[in-house]
């Protein structure tokens, strides 16, 4: 028996078991027929379910029903009446076909390697223009629209379509993939940083989409819930391929939506059984696969499985064995059936059972070969669609059965090679004109030219009048966006007078003032707090009775910890966004929030606090897409550094996160020391972004070391947010030699003891800088050095880290919390040579004391980095390197921290 008769038999085991007694089944099933046409499908329910309970009560296996048959969810019977011209909208839809596949086509004839995507599209035209002409609204007439997720590799459709509707040119569909040409050019897929005006939300790399659709649905509960804004009718899609589900973003998130009831989030997912290196499931389907997670997981499903022109054959399949064999059958040799011929079709589907044979003796072979997948039959896509949006209390997924590469013919339908598919050849392109009926002559198809109907065509005025009375066009993305009135440093000094004396960390820093700006009156209800289950390792619990965690249904329950003045409170109203154990849906719920300006025309204010190890390595591609979605707002990595979190070793210890952080453009990261730092960075950075309309996402590590924090020294703002400022002078009698210490992070606090060191016990005297970002120093650098290069003959101009340290004398010795090359940053644009300290090679756990001299970046470890700097210039003897090794108890053999 076949793997997928095998499942068959477990799931269904009516349709194999033998019947022992017919007689008594046919009554048990007239019984459910009276039921039903007497007391509605309620109480077929009602009654199947209690019949289900007494047999499990009576130790009766009955196993679990994954699956619903493999046929259509709707009945043919209970279709609604399909409401647009199907004439004019199959017109549209073959022009929109045939433009997607000649911008691609044309690119790779003139320009080899582009690449592009011919046949997800191709796959996937009806469930869009289905849900472009009847579904997907715009933002027009004071609505804001619904949020679309397009499949990425299906962004040619989407350009055709707005070729057709008049909002690109031919210039641009003749630029796509080239977007460095005059006249705009198109970008690859959905990329709201290159085009954003055009492009919401990013989609490659794929399972992105998925994920922050659910979190973006989830989001405008939150605003409505909160008061902030009425989103009861904006409803959230992402069109996504049965392939992408392989990734874990995709399918991480789903209970979340059905826990939260997200009845406004609708996915469909284009089933057209082919990844890029064959079939997706070979010996299985897909679609019973997904249909049995998504089932499990408490969505409703919906399936599209075959076209109208099977339901004359399913009605007429009395004995069920149509259906049976549907079953049988695995993706694999669905595809096979997609390249032969109806022949083939009839003796190796319909051949296996001779029933099945009489059901199709009158079918011809052209006719069973034309017999047609549901995912590209409209009146199929529209029911799904339909019952989508009028599902209540749940949210819904469109499992819709489709051919890759559907109309190329020879050229790649349904065939392993289809996902390479770049362009066709003159044959092809003939063929693929006359199969859509594209009014292009034999002499002009070889160049692939573009088609648009006369604007006073029939099909033009109805395509502009379905998306007019839909809201407008989509997708679009507002140029127009808020700004919010940010308090000043002035209205929070009192971060800025350190803590009397009182110990505290830099995290207990940050959440004080978060504390504040939820209560500030004028952006209180803006700030978002997000956290991945780690509020009480922050010491946020503070703010759980402040403001709340949110919580769509509020508080079904009694917390464990009522009595207590910190009680775990969730609320509908609530603020913060705690999210369990997930950073990417931590990292979806931010890119939603700090989308907001953008999306509902709002200024949000996210902060996503969490270990900094769990950053950037962890979802850098969750942080690529926040910033190619230009989302604003602040990154906090608590217990930051890979000796200051001293306890829990390798796996949480961060040394490497800013490291990472430089290759995102939009990422401005900062590693504080002091609260005072964190205001002013946090501040300034709420100005910039909210007030004056800056992009920018902000990135800064604060620790869990309490130490008594210091007052800001007097207009050092500048420099905290520049990236540097000098902390203090360090004289010492009888001075040899005067350095420059840098510090950063808590280590700044062992470079203050370094200086003294120096200064008590070898005369040397030492500025000590504390350095917030040497990231930010080393963009505004090359950001000079840039300028002045293509600017030869004009006054050279000097970044700000060269500006003060102009006159200073090195050497110039670096320690921080963070690998070397971090610092290692700013060596060509400091006026001597650098030594950086830094924290290369595995962590573990111990004392801080004994991880900071294990990696060398301690009191002691820059002292004597300092004295062999000196050493090496000739400014004191070697000797004293070495008695400065024994004086100050040092291992010279300890092994290598980074081989460690």
């Amino acid at each position: 028996m076949m793997p997928a008769e095998e499942n068959l038999m477990r799931n269904n085991p009516a349709t194999f078991a033998a019947d022992v007694d017919p007689a008594e089944t046919q009554e048990w099933l007239d019984s459910l027929d009276y039921v039903l046409e007497g007391k509605g499908d309620d109480r077929v329910r009602f009654l199947l379910s209690a019949l289900e309970n007494r047999a499990h009560a009576r130790g009766v296996d009955i196993p679990f029903a994954a699956n619903t048959p493999y046929i259509n969810t709707i009945h043919s019977s209970d279709q609604p009446a399909y409401p647009g011209n199907r004439e004019f909208e199959r017109r549209i839809k073959s022009i929109i076909r045939w433009n997607a596949m000649a911008m691609v086509t044309r690119a790779n004839k003139n320009f080899e390697g582009l690449g592009g995507h011919i046949s997800t599209f191709a796959s996937s035209a009806t469930l869009v223009e289905v849900a472009f002409n009847h579904f997907l609204r715009g933002r027009g007439s004071g609505f804001e629209g619904d949020q679309v997720y397009f499949q990425g590799h299906a962004s040619p459709g989407i350009y055709s379509r707005a070729f057709v509707e008049g909002r690109l040119t031919e210039k641009n569909l003749e630029n796509f993939r080239r977007e460095l040409q005059p006249e705009m050019g198109l970008s690859s897929y959905p990329h709201p940083w290159l085009m954003p005006d055009f492009w919401e939300f990013p989609t490659v790399s794929m399972g992105l989409g998925p994920i922050c659709s659910i979190y973006q649905a989830r989001f405008n509960r939150y605003l409505h819930d909160r008061g902030l804004k009425d989103t009861s009718k904006t409803r959230v899609w992402a069109f996504l391929g049965d392939g992408e589900c392989d990734e874990p973003e995709t399918l991480g998130a789903i209970s979340l939506a059905s826990r939260e009831q997200l009845d406004n989030l609708t996915w469909v997912i284009n089933c057209n059984l082919q990844r890029l290196d064959g079939p997706v499931r070979g010996n299985g389907k897909i679609i019973q696969e997904l249909e049995a997670v998504f089932r499990g997981a408490g969505w409703n499903v919906v399936k599209v499985v075959w076209g109208s022109d099977w339901d004359a054959l399913l009605e007429a399949d009395k004995t069920g064995l149509l259906v049976k064999r549907m079953e049988e059958v695995v993706d694999g040799q669905y595809q096979k059936y997609v390249v032969e011929s109806g022949d083939y079709i009839r003796k190796h589907f319909f051949g296996k059972y001779p029933e099945l044979l009489e059901l199709v003796k009158n079918y011809s072979d052209e006719k069973l070969q034309k017999l047609t997948r549901g995912g590209h039959d409209p009146e199929k896509v529209y029911a799904a669609y339909k019952a989508a949006t009028e599902c209540k209390g749940k949210p819904t997924v469109v499992i819709a059965k489709t051919i890759k590469g559907y109309g190329l013919g020879e050229a790649g339908e349904g065939r392993n090679v289809t996902h390479n598919q770049k362009k066709l050849n003159e044959e092809e392109l003939r063929e693929f004109r006359t199969r859509f009926s594209i009014p292009i002559s034999d002499e002009e198809v070889v160049k692939a030219p573009f088609y648009r109907p006369p604007e006073d065509s029939a099909e033009m005025r109805y395509l502009q009048k379905r998306r007019e009375s839909l809201g407008g066009y989509v997708p679009s993305r507002p140029k127009n966006y808020p700004v919010s009135t940010i308090p000043t440093l002035e209205a929070y000094k009192e971060f800025l007078g350190g803590s009397k004396g009182k110990e505290m960390s830099t995290t207990m820093g940050f959440v004080r003032l978060l504390s504040k700006l939820c209560k500030d009156e004028n952006i209180g209800k803006q700030i978002v707090p997000i956290v991945p289950d780690e509020s009480r390792t922050f010491g946020m619990e503070g703010m759980f009775r402040q403001v709340g965690i949110y919580a769509h249904s509020g508080q079904l329950y009694e917390p464990v910890d009522s009595d207590q003045l910190m009680y775990y409170k969730e609320a509908k109203d609530g603020q913060i966004l705690e999210e369990g154990i997930t950073e990417a849906g931590s990292m979806s719920s931010f890119i939603a929030a700090g989308n907001a300006y953008s999306q509902h025309g709002i200024n949000m204010i996210p902060f996503f606090i969490y270990y900094s190890m769990f950053g950037f390595q962890r979802i850098g591609d969750l942080v690529w897409c926040a910033a190619d979605t230009r989302a604003k707002g602040f990154l906090i990595g608590g217990t930051a550094g890979r000796t200051t979190l001293n306890g829990e070793g390798l796996q949480h210890q961060d040394g490497h996160s800013h490291l990472n952080a430089i290759a995102f453009p939009t990422v401005r990261s900062y590693d504080v020391c002091y609260a005072y730092e964190t205001a002013v960075i946090v501040l300034d950075g709420m100005k910039k972004l909210y007030e004056e309309g800056d992009t920018a996402i902000y990135y800064v590590t604060v620790g869990n070391e309490n130490y008594a924090m210091p007052e800001m020294p007097e207009g050092a703002e500048e420099g905290i947010i520049r990236g540097i400022y000098k902390l203090k002078n360090q004289p010492a009698d009888k001075a040899r030699a005067t350095v420059q210490l840098m510090g950063s992070g808590t280590i700044t606090r062992c470079v203050i003891d370094a200086a003294q060191i120096l200064a008590e016990k070898y005369n040397i005297a030492s500025d000590v800088w504390a350095v917030t970002s040497y990231t930010e120093l080393r963009r505004d650098s090359q950001d000079v050095e840039r300028w002045n290069m293509f600017h030869p003959t004009e006054e050279p101009k000097k970044s700000y880290i060269e500006t003060i340290m102009e006159g200073v004398e090195g050497p110039f010795i670096s320690a921080s919390d963070n690998v070397r090359a971090w610092a290692e940053q700013v060596r060509p644009y400091l006026p001597g040579n650098m030594v950086a300290l830094g924290t290369d090679g595995m962590g573990r756990s111990e004392t801080r004391e004994a991880l900071r001299r294990h990696f060398e970046v301690d009191a002691e470890s820059i002292v004597i980095a300092t004295l062999y700097e000196l050493a090496r210039t000739g400014k004191i003897e070697r000797t004293e390197v070495a008695q400065a090794i024994k004086d100050l108890n040092y291992d010279a053999e300890k092994p290598n921290p980074y081989f460690a």
